[in-house]
């Protein structure tokens, strides 16, 4: 899976999970201020992207996720380099 795939892939979850507008997600956008996620949306996140990967994912690896660009990266590395 390369990165376009993965951005797919979250931004379809971004917006059946959360009602994001389609268009707001872009990889520049920021979880918190453009998406206006919480905490525990991106908790919600994390389950839904552990569902979609297969792999556990480690809290430590979101604490720096800001935006989805951030969240790509990281499934990124989980999928290809773990």
């Amino acid at each position: 899976m390369n990165k376009d795939d993965i951005f797919t892939k979250v931004k379809a979850t971004l917006v059946e999970l959360f009602e994001v507008d389609e268009d707001a997600v872009t990889l520049d956008a920021q979880l918190y201020q453009d998406l206006e996620l919480d905490s525990i949306d991106a908790i919600d996140l994390v389950v839904h992207l552990q569902k979609l990967t297969g792999k556990k994912i480690k809290p430590e690896e979101f604490k720096s996720v800001r935006s989805v660009a951030d969240v790509v990266e990281a499934v990124d590395r989980l999928m290809n380099h773990a």
